[in-house]
This record gives structure tokens, sequence and C-alpha cells, in this order.
């Protein structure tokens, strides 16, 4: 015997099987009209050989179908558990529209080419900052990564910051995406996305 849903419970799908990247295309243009900071946050998480994990936050810097790119220091721990496990997850969680994508891949490196051009479209503060900063390492002390900061911005001074060689960028090739909905009474709607041959296939899950 069934029941009807109460009138207030919309029981219609909103998250449509098709194109992946089309809709998350969608649902990013909707997120940067909308989130107050960083509309192209996501959570990066890495993991060591031994399946030790870590999370944090990056910006997302460019995506298309071959992949979504974000740029780092390659001497990070990100960096060294990327290097070692080229397997990772990112997560975009856009809390104005009650949404969350979730993406699983394999790296690869950006072209050097691009890691260029991205890094002096950077703010030259930020640029020296990359060049001043061991990022992750051990520092004993606020002063010396300032003075490190001074002294590359008088090495550079007057002229192009070089990048160096272990900053760049990853592209990360999605073989599943999983798009989540918030939806009245916790009754959300989550589907996911695998990538096959020939193509994508989608399945509803339960939340």
């Amino acid at each position: 015997m069934t029941t009807a849903l109460p009138t207030d419970i919309d029981a219609r799908e909103v998250i449509p099987h098709g194109d992946p990247l089309a809709l998350f295309t969608q649902w990013y243009d909707e997120a940067r009209e909308t989130e107050p900071n960083d509309s192209n946050a996501m959570a990066l998480a890495t993991a060591t050989p031994d399946g030790l994990p870590s999370v944090r936050m990056v910006l997302l810097k460019g995506f298309d179908a071959t992949g979504f790119v974000f740029y780092t220091n390659g001497h990070s721990r990100k960096g060294r558990e990327i290097a070692a496990n080229p397997h990772v997850a990112l997560l975009f969680h856009w809390k104005s529209l009650r949404r969350q994508i979730r993406i699983e891949g394999a790296l690869s490196p950006v072209s050097d080419a691009e890691a260029e051009a991205y890094f002096h479209s950077r703010a030259r503060d930020s640029q020296l900052g990359a060049v001043a900063s061991d990022q992750s390492a051990l520092l004993d002390s606020r002063a010396t990564f300032l003075n490190r900061y001074e002294e590359a911005r008088q090495q550079f001074d007057g002229g192009e910051v070089e990048r160096p060689a272990h900053w760049g960028g990853w592209r990360v090739r999605a073989q599943a995406m999983e798009f989540w909905q918030d939806r009245p009474y916790r009754l959300h709607e989550r589907r996911r996305f695998e990538h096959a041959a020939g193509g994508w296939r989608s399945s509803l899950l339960f939340p």
C-alpha cells in the first residue's frame, strides 16, 4: 500500500542525467553570483602511498573537458603526496546554494607554459611570496619568512619575478563526479556520474 507524499514535498528530480561538466559549469556560474567569498574554493584530499589522508582548501584556476586545474608548491606536503600518489578527490561546497560537488580522479602536471602564464598573472606580491615560502616546512618565526620575502623583493626589483621550478600546476582528470542538492526535510538529492568507455553514465544515490 502506498500513500501520497505530503503536499509540500516536491518529488521532481532536479539533478539531470547528461553531461556532468555542463552541469558543473552551470552550478559554478551560479555560485560565482551567490557566494560571498572564493566561490572557486575547493577541498583537495590527497594520500600517501600507505593511504594516510590529508585535506586542505585550494583554489580552482580553470577547468574544461581535460580537467580541473590548481597551482601549488611542489615541495609542500600536498606536492610530495601528489608525486607519490596521483589519485585525489575534490569537494566544492556552496552554502548559499545548498549544493556540493565531489570529484575523484588522477592528476597530471600542467605544461610549463601554462604554469608560467598563470604565475605571472598573479599579483607581484603573491609571486614574491611563492619565491620566499618553503611551503609546509618548519618555520622558526614569522620574521624569517618576511625577511625572505624582502630578500626576494630586492632580488627581482625592476625585473620579472622568476617562477620557482618546483612551483606549478596540476590537472585533475575526473573519473567520477557526484552532485548533491539540499532538499526539504533532509530528503536530499544525489547523483553520481562515472566515466566509462563511450562516455558518462549516472545513477541516483540514496542521500
